[in-house]
């Protein structure tokens, strides 16, 4: 496991404080806020720990107030029910007294039933593509401690790296993903990478079709809510091909969904998310 994955499963091995309360700590990064793959896969860990049986298969989540990357989160779950099939969690993550997002998550103890995916999309395989870091070498003095910064999730991308070229692009993307070393064998640890991962590229597939990047002036996004749905067992340090496109943007606020797909194929996971898209209209002279 190399130290950057090492990390991120502390991160995620949240501190319970009571009952129904845990504590989360940020990386020491310098950021502006935390990232919010990183908030989801914390509040799904906790609301885990409260459930004796079944496995993750739906989260929604909001993205209420940006996170402060300098205090800890607090999480209290709310065991909304416990049922003979289902469990349902709500998870509101605090911090300075306010709520910064809300998760509602339900677990499914495994059955039989009836069965059917769409085809994974042909592809490179994996080991056939540069690294990230061999994708940015040309760019690392432009990229900066970003180039040298080790990282939990190895990434290859198929085409082009979305954040690097500022022409209008289709709105689709695929990647190839994986944990960056060997994870324990606990499904929750595994659901919550492939959390924390799925918030990576989604809201770039929205701007795809747009002249317009996180670096102009006049422009400000965020995500606004997250959800997603666990069809099959998977492995977060096995390679996952990530399937993004964006159908639409209108009204200051666009659409991405997504796909993971195991190497062999199968249909592991499928989220949607939503961002604020809004252009900020400037006094003139400024």
């Amino acid at each position: 496991m190399s130290d950057a994955l090492e990390l991120l499963v502390e991160l995620l091995d949240i501190e319970p404080i009571e009952v129904n309360i845990f504590r989360g700590s940020n990386p020491n990064e310098e950021r502006q806020r935390i990232f919010g793959g990183q908030v989801a896969a914390q509040a799904l860990m906790a609301a885990g720990r409260t459930v004796e049986a079944g496995r993750p298969h739906s989260l929604h989540a909001y993205f209420l107030r940006p996170g402060d990357p300098n205090v800890p989160v607090l999480y209290e779950v709310d065991r909304i029910r416990d049922g003979r099939s289902f469990t349902t969690r709500r998870v509101v993550a605090i911090q300075h007294g306010r709520a910064i997002f809300h998760l509602s998550a339900s677990f499914h103890v495994d059955e039989p039933g009836l069965n059917f995916q769409i085809p994974m999309p042909e592809v490179p395989d994996p080991e056939t593509l540069p690294t990230m870091r061999e994708r940015l070498e040309p760019f690392k003095d432009k990229v900066g401690d970003w180039y040298d910064r080790p990282h939990p999730i190895d990434q290859r991308h198929i085409g082009a790296l979305p954040w690097m070229h500022r022409a209008v692009q289709e709105p689709r993307q695929q990647l190839w993903l994986r944990a960056d070393g060997t994870l324990p064998d606990d499904p929750l640890l595994h659901t919550c990478i492939a959390t924390y991962a799925s918030d990576m590229y989604l809201f770039d597939t929205m701007l795809a079709p747009h002249d317009v990047g996180w670096d102009d002036p006049d422009f400000m996004g965020a995500s606004l809510d997250h959800c997603m749905w666990f069809h099959r067992p998977f492995r977060a340090d096995e390679w996952l091909l990530y399937d993004m496109d964006s159908p639409t943007s209108s009204g200051a606020r666009g659409l991405a969904r997504g796909f993971m797909f195991t190497q062999e194929g199968t249909l592991a996971v499928s989220m949607a998310q939503e961002g604020l898209m809004r252009l900020v209209e400037r006094p003139a002279g400024s």
